[in-house]
This record gives structure tokens, sequence and C-alpha cells, in this order.
């Protein structure tokens, strides 16, 4: 053919031949030879500007269609168990295909998020657009971005809001959403993310106005991709539960039960009573009940209900709102714990005796109707003879026996020694406009203390009895520090003056001496600190390898189910282990228990990013009024780019950029978490009480810069010689005096005693 062909017939061939799209296929396929090339080329190009078709490296696509073999994620499985996938290029104007991907033999299992390479062929009147099948796996989903929208002549920029991200993203003309200038937006990125040049993304999601109310955390939702819309296949599940009723549970319903929550509480999942032991041979003893809400009972294994619970988790805190693991209709209504209504529970009773030690403990599948809904400052005030309308009448036979069982509870805990941490939790007040009202400190009473040690008590009951019953759990795992930890821990200690035993099995006696011997000092939070910095992470596993800082051979979650999985499995053991019914661990759970305890491990760190993440951003926007005034704080990190401290005020964390101390070059020593001026020696370390000017605060990043004006009480010390920073003749004594320090403490650490 020596004609060039029209855009349509282009467009017909391309449709005709979806493997093939280069330049030269379409060349050859028209006949076109030599010069005319030029001109083909030319009508590509147009045809591209158009946008008729979509250049893909070497060759071209219909934009209005899928190449034949593409990139896909796969999206979570609908109530019938089939799987969906998604095209993570699709740049078309029209709304996004549906694809339904089809498994083959042998194909490998394929989760929600992960990307895979597939083959996929167009369908027509299927209620779906594509059918793919898989190539090979390639990982999980590309990065993904929540910024500020900067709106470009083609296409635009996004400006992220993660202060670990330095980069900004393009996002071509057809990959916009129509966002506005200013808009808050999360994106996708789109290719490899290379070295060289900006990352290319497209936004899959606006957000709305970035300093509209109550923003802070939906940011922290969409940037660590925090599930927050149910499902339509779970919300239909939900609607349809019904109250658990009766049969085949113990009647509890006049034993009087109470819950005790925090003020704002969302849901009551535990309940407690007490009551004196008239066994005599259990003189001045006490039986403890704890009832847990029956999650188990609405939450059946392999439901759409029990896959989203499981993909989330735990539910999220946030100082405005919760993102619940469970919808509504169950956390705040059939599985919460109201007062004088019949609710569904597992309990376990536990005899203990006058020394605080569990005797024994008896599991049960039960009803019960609480007689008050409590708050923590509301019992605390009546134990303290200020009883109000409500409490009154449960002050002698309801509140009094509580005390008296955690008195006993606390003998038994001074006696077992678990880790004594003092570390204030700080809350933030939000006003109803959705902005911070005021930042303080959590007041801890003794009912605050009273239900977590009954928590306690339960939760070590429930890992005991399923390990009587030979029945799989997760158990909540906390194992010891790393001896490198605790040797840093030791060289703050006996840099502060204090001592911590070396040469024997550590336990968490030997860190409460340390923390004993700090309390009252001017070292007190820099040791907690340090020693909360020792600590190893807990998390979720089927093995049981102790829980360190809580001083317990077997500790399991049983207490929290509506707002941890962990919980409801261990719900599910007991289920089965007591045979309760058909609703108890299914085979599949027992398969896959080493995977729930890696995702749901995973799960509560997320979390605990976001919402650090979102406390940051409050403090930021409740300090941003106040740049340029001073404030006391005590350094709390040190890293080679300059020094974090925790303002007292607060207790948020800002940053003195290195860059910004004195006029010298300051030397970073990691093994002893220091910076070191070259010319002054002034040592910069943690746990040192400063004096700081707030320079910046950014509430879209959470980030504050401060600047040094007292460490330890003195100034700095003025500029070197000329005034100028002598970063190299700086650069080379910091070094040699690194080098000395470093083999000092070898030889330290190393030589024996005669």
């Amino acid at each position: 053919m020596n004609q060039l062909p029209t855009k349509e017939q282009i467009l017909a061939w391309l449709a005709d031949h979806p493997g093939a799209g280069a330049k030269r296929d379409i060349a050859k396929a028209f006949g076109i030879k030599g010069a005319a090339k030029i001109e083909l080329k030319r009508i590509l190009r147009e045809m591209t500007d158009e946008g008729l078709l979509e250049r893909r490296r070497k060759s071209y696509h219909d934009s209005a269609k899928l190449p034949p073999v593409s990139v896909l994620e796969i999206l979570p499985a609908d109530s019938s168990g089939d799987l969906w996938a998604r095209a993570i290029e699709w740049e078309g104007e029209g709304p996004e295909p549906v694809i339904l991907f089809i498994a083959k033999s042998g194909d490998p299992a394929l989760a929600a998020g992960e990307r895979i390479l597939a083959r996929i062929s167009e369908v027509s009147g299927q209620g779906y657009d594509y059918e793919a099948r898989l190539i090979r796996k390639i990982g999980e989903a590309q990065h993904r971005v929540v910024g500020i929208f900067r709106k470009g002549a083609e296409g635009g920029r996004i400006v992220p809001i993660d202060k670990g991200e330095q980069k900004e993203w393009v996002v071509g003309a057809g990959a916009t959403q129509d966002a506005r200038d200013g808009e808050l937006v999360e994106a996708e990125q789109i290719g490899p993310r290379g070295r060289m040049g900006l990352p290319r993304a497209r936004v899959i999601e606006r957000l709305g106005d970035p300093t509209a109310p109550r923003a802070v955390s939906l940011i922290a939702i969409h940037q660590h991709g925090i599930p927050d819309d149910f499902p339509d296949a779970v919300i239909a599940e939900v609607d349809a539960a019904r109250p658990a009723d009766l049969e085949g549970r113990e009647d509890l319903s006049e034993l009087p039960f109470v819950t005790i929550d925090p003020a704002d509480a969302r849901d009551r999942d535990d309940a407690c009573l007490a009551m004196p032991d008239d066994d005599p041979n259990n003189e001045g003893g006490h039986i403890l009940w704890v009832a847990i809400a029956d999650v188990a009972h609405y939450v059946r294994p392999g439901s759409a209900l029990d896959r989203e619970a499981r993909k989330r988790g735990n539910s999220t805190y946030f100082p405005d709102r919760v993102v619940p693991m469970l919808p509504d209709r169950l956390s705040g209504d059939l599985c919460s714990l109201h007062e004088h209504v019949p609710r569904a529970v597992l309990a376990v009773r536990m005899k203990i005796d006058s020394a605080g030690h569990k005797l024994s403990h008896r599991f049960t599948r039960g009803m019960i109707r609480s007689v008050g809904s409590l708050e923590y400052a509301q019992v605390q005030a009546a134990r303290e003879g200020r009883p109000d309308e409500k409490t009154a009448p449960l002050v002698d036979e309801v509140i009094a026996p509580l005390y008296e069982c955690y008195n006993a509870l606390v003998r038994a805990r001074a006696a077992r020694q678990p880790l004594d941490l003092d570390l204030p939790e700080r809350q933030i007040v939000i006003d109803e406009a959705g902005k911070v009202a005021s930042v303080r400190f959590k007041e801890r009473l003794d009912a605050h203390k009273l239900i977590e040690e009954f928590m306690v008590l339960a939760n070590v009951a429930a890992a005991e009895e399923l390990e009587r019953l030979r029945r799989p759990l997760l158990y909540r795992v906390h194992e010891e520090p790393s001896p490198e930890k605790i040797e840093a821990l030791r060289e703050v200690a006996q840099a502060s003056g204090f001592n911590l035993a070396k040469g024997q099995v550590l336990k968490t006696a030997h860190l409460n001496r340390l923390l004993a011997q700090a309390e009252g000092s001017e070292f007190d939070e820099l040791v907690n600190i340090s020693t909360l910095r020792a600590m190893t992470q807990a998390y979720y596993a089927p093995q049981n390898l102790g829980h360190f800082g809580l001083a317990l051979r077997s500790y399991a979650h049983f207490t929290s189910p509506i707002r941890r999985y962990s919980d409801l499995i261990v719900h599910r053991a007991l289920i089965l282990g007591h045979g309760w019914g058909k609703d108890g661990l299914s085979a599949q759970d027992i398969e896959i228990l080493d995977e729930t305890a890696q995702q749901i491990s995973e799960t509560e760190r997320r979390s605990m990013a976001a919402e650090r993440d979102t406390t940051d951003r409050y403090l930021a926007a409740y300090l941003s009024d106040r740049v340029g005034s001073e404030f006391t704080g005590r350094i709390s990190g040190v890293q080679k780019f300059g020094a974090f401290v925790k303002l007292d005020e607060t207790g948020a964390d800002g940053l003195i950029p290195v860059r910004e101390i004195g006029r010298e070059f300051f030397h970073y020593d990691r093994d002893a978490q220091q910076l070191t001026g070259a010319d002054s020696g002034t040592v910069i370390g943690i746990g040192q009480r400063v004096l700081v000017r707030l320079r910046e605060a950014i509430p879209m990043t959470g980030g504050l810069e401060l600047e040094l004006l007292e460490l330890e009480g003195a100034s700095l010390p003025g500029p070197g010689k000329g005034g100028k920073k002598p970063f190299r003749r700086g650069r080379k004594v910091a070094a040699i005096k690194a080098k000395e320090r470093g083999i000092a403490r070898k030889v330290k650490r190393t030589r024996k005693k005669p």
C-alpha cells in the first residue's frame, strides 16, 4: 500500500491486531517505506496529541482500550469469592474498565493489593469489560502518595505531605481526575521509579481542602492505606445480624457486672465483677469475673465480614475519629455491653488468693446484663467518697469489692515485677470546629490500673486455657531486648550516675531498679525514654516466646475482639476447644495462622504510625500560632542531621538541624548517640535539658524546626576564629577524637577484671 492510511484505518488495524503496536508494525501492515515513514510518524504523533492513541514506550495503543498484556492490581474478593482487578496505567477519559481475574489450575494464590502481569481479552454482555489470566506475579502495589496538587499547563505536580518524601510527582494531563489547584489528592505511581527525574503518578482520589477541619486524620488514613469504607457485602451481612439469644449459653444476667471506660468511649466490650470468695480454704481471697463481648457469634470464619476484619487487623484511633475494625452496627450496638441490655459474652471466672495469685479459672459462653456503664473518673470519685446518683447504689456491693480484688493483684504484680515505665500519655482535645483546643497529659487513676490488671489476668487465663486444651492460638509476644541495646542503656545509666547490673540473665526487676534509682532525679525522663528505646516491639505469633515486659510466661489477647482480630482468633479457639458451637476456629483459620499473625502485626504498626503522624500534625497546627516563642524541653534523639527535642509543655517533637547549631562542625557518634563540636568540644546527647525557639511549624507535614538557645542552662560557645565554620579542620579533628573514644570504649568493654 503506497497511500498513507487514515487515522480511522490505523485505529481499526490496532483493534484487530492487539498484540502489535510498534511503529514498524504499523508501517509494515500498510506497506509504508522510506521517507513515508516520517509522515507516518507525524500522523501517529497527532493521534497521540488528540488522545486517540496512547504511547507506551515504543508502541501505540487505542487510548480507550487496554493493551492485551497489562499490569493489574488485584482487588479484594467479592461475596461470591470472585477476584477482580484494576488496570494500573489506565488513563482513558471514560470510566475504568471492569476486569474479572480467572485463575487457572496451578496459579499461585493472589491477595488484594498484589500486582500481576496478565493477558487480557475483551468481552461483552457479561457485566464486565475484560477477562484476565495470570502471566506472572510482579510484587506488591506500587507506591502511593498523598499531597497537594499544583495545576500546570499540561497536567500538574503533587507536592507530598509526608516529611520523608523529598521529590514532587508529575501528573499527566489525562491523569488529574480534574483535581483543582491546591486540592489534597491521593495518587499512585505509574511506571518504574528511577533514580533520575521526577516520578510519574496519576490521581486516584480527590480528598478536598487540606485546611478543612478534621482533614488531618483523613490525610493519615489515605497516606497509610487504612481502609475506611466497608464493602457492600460486609454491610449486608451486618444488617442481617440479630441479637444472640440464651440458647447454649450460661445465664449470668443476675450477676452485677459493670463496664468502666473513658468518658468518650466508642465501644464497651469488657465488663467485670468481683466478690469475696466464701471458700474457707481461700481466706481473704476473691472471685473475679471478666466478660468479653462474643464477637465470634457475629463474625463467622470465611464470611465477608471476617475477611474485612482480618484485612484491617485492628481499629485505628485518632483524636477526632475512629476507623473501626467492625461496622458500628456491631462495635457500637450488638457487641457493645450496654447497661441493662442482654448481651452475649465469653466470660472467665477466676479464683484469686489474698496475695493476688490466680488459683484457678473457668471459661464459659454466657449472657450478661450490665448494671452500669461507668467512667473511670466517676468510679474513682465514688471510691474516694464522692459518689454520684449513678454510683451511689453500687459503692458497697460492686465498686468496693473491685478495689479490694485489685489491691490483692497489686501485691502479686509487685512480686512479679513487670516493667514499670513512667511515661505520661498526652491527649489532644479537639473542639467542635475540628481544631486543637488543648493538649494535656492524661491522668492515671487507680480505676485505670484496676481495669488493666483485670484484663491482663484474663489474657493470661485465656493463653493457659488454650495450652491446656492443646488448641492453636495467637500469642502476644514481647521478646527480651538485644544485648547491644542493653549495653547502650547501661552506658546511659552510668553516665547519669546509676547502675544496671551486668553479667546475669536480664529480668524486668533489674530495669525497675534502674528506674527507681532515677525516679525524682534530673535524669528521670532520660532513663525512662532510654529504657523504652531498648525494648523490642511486641507482635503476634502462633509460637509462645513469652512476654518480657509483663514478666509473663504465656500471654494472649482475649479482651478486645471488637478492635483486635487477634482476640477474635483466641475467642474462636476457646469455642472450638470447649465445643460451644460451629463458629469456632476453622481449619482455614488454623492453616493460615502464621500469615494472620504477620498480617495483624503489620496492620498494628500501620495504625501506630498513622496515629503518630496525626498527633504530630495536630501539634504542629496547635503551635503554628506560637512561632518565635521559647520552650523548654529535653533531647530525645540524635542523628547525623540534627537533634530531636521533646517539648515539656505539649510533648511535641521538633528538630534542631545540625547546620543551625553553633558555628562549627559537629561529628555524629552513632554508638554514643551524640553530636560533638569539633572546636568547642560541646557534646549534645539524649536527655540533656535545652531551651529552644520555635522557628517553623508546618501543620501539613507535622514538622517542627527549632533553634537551640541553651544547653543544660548554658549558652552555646561563640563562633570559631574569624567567624567562619572550619569544616575541613573540624572534620579531621572530630574524626580523630571519635576514633579515640571508640578505641577507649572497646578496651573498656573487653578488659577483664583481675
